[in-house]
């Protein structure tokens, strides 16, 4: 079982952005990536997106992104029931919420769990470091 934290960053937001997939056992990162106009929010979603794509049954995936979490579990069920629509507006980056809900439903036994951010988890501040060297050009 792998344990991976991932994290997004952009700075200024929206401005330039990086995420990191980090492998807690290996502490070091498995996937970055960057855009060149983003949001942390976008960030958040590739780095749990490629998260997902690495995961195998039985790994965890840690986040903390409390928004994303709650749009796997609780809202994007319910927008795919209504044609991906949502009562008040069209869904932000709707393709990033449907390609990481798909993976979600597909890898069920890959565990999804929300951590708080910034409060000395190695996992959380690798993720966040990496993030931001993802962002200014860093590769793996």
């Amino acid at each position: 079982m792998k344990h991976y934290f991932t994290d997004g960053s952009a700075s200024p937001n929206p401005g330039p952005g990086g995420f990191a997939v980090i492998d807690l056992d290996l502490k070091q990162p498995v996937a970055l990536g960057k855009e060149a106009n983003t949001t942390n929010i976008r960030m958040e979603a590739m780095a749990l997106i490629a998260a997902y794509k690495i995961a195998e049954p039985g790994d965890q995936i840690m986040t903390d992104s409390e928004f994303w979490v709650n749009v796997v579990t609780k809202w994007a069920d319910g927008w795919r029931k209504n044609g991906w629509t949502k009562k008040s507006g069209p869904i932000k980056n709707l393709e990033l919420v449907q390609e990481l809900f798909e993976l979600y439903e597909s890898k069920s036994n890959v565990e999804l769990k929300w951590t708080r951010g910034h409060v000395g988890t190695e996992g959380n501040e690798l993720a966040d470091e990496w993030a931001n060297k993802a962002r200014e050009g860093a590769t793996l």
